[in-house]
């Protein structure tokens, strides 16, 4: 499903639930800006917002948070800036995870919110039309975002 240029309100992210879980223990910590890290130039672009789908075996929208902007760039760069923002606790970690590679995207983020009530893949379906969704993510527009949102609380 594709969204009109003037229409990209929300990204919906892909995520492993290990990386959903630091995310949230992050910020039940305390922690306010954090950075999804993905190799290469990776969306989103232009958001306001970012909602996470936690893959399988979850298989739901557990919940969502502000964009603050996406920072493309060299990896060692980034890493310096931005590493704390992250889940990844080393250096180490970082560069096992990047796989050599030399570009990558931090989105980062603030804001995150825990989904009472997760939206489970079949609603997510049914209500955007999709027979599944698409790995790389996907923008969504206003309507569909509040519809989304209002159902977590």
């Amino acid at each position: 499903m594709g969204v009109p240029m003037g229409e990209k309100y929300a990204f919906v992210m892909m995520i492993k639930e290990k990386w959903w879980n630091e995310f949230c223990d992050n910020n039940r910590q305390g922690k306010k800006i954090h950075s999804y890290i993905q190799k290469g130039a990776a969306p989103p672009k232009d958001a306001r917002l970012v909602l996470f789908y936690v893959t399988k075996p979850v298989g739901e929208i557990a919940g969502y948070a502000e964009l603050i902007e996406r920072k493309v760039g060299n990896a060692d760069e980034l890493w310096e800036k931005y590493g704390q923002e992250s889940v990844l606790k080393t250096r180490k970690q970082f560069e096992e995870f990047i796989m050599e590679k030399q570009k990558v995207s931090f989105i980062r983020f603030n804001k995150l919110y825990e989904a009472t009530k997760p939206v489970p893949l079949n609603n997510v379906l049914v209500l955007l039309g999709m027979k599944r969704l698409s790995r790389k993510g996907f923008y969504i527009n206003k309507e569909i975002t509040h519809t989304l949102l209002t159902s977590m609380e």
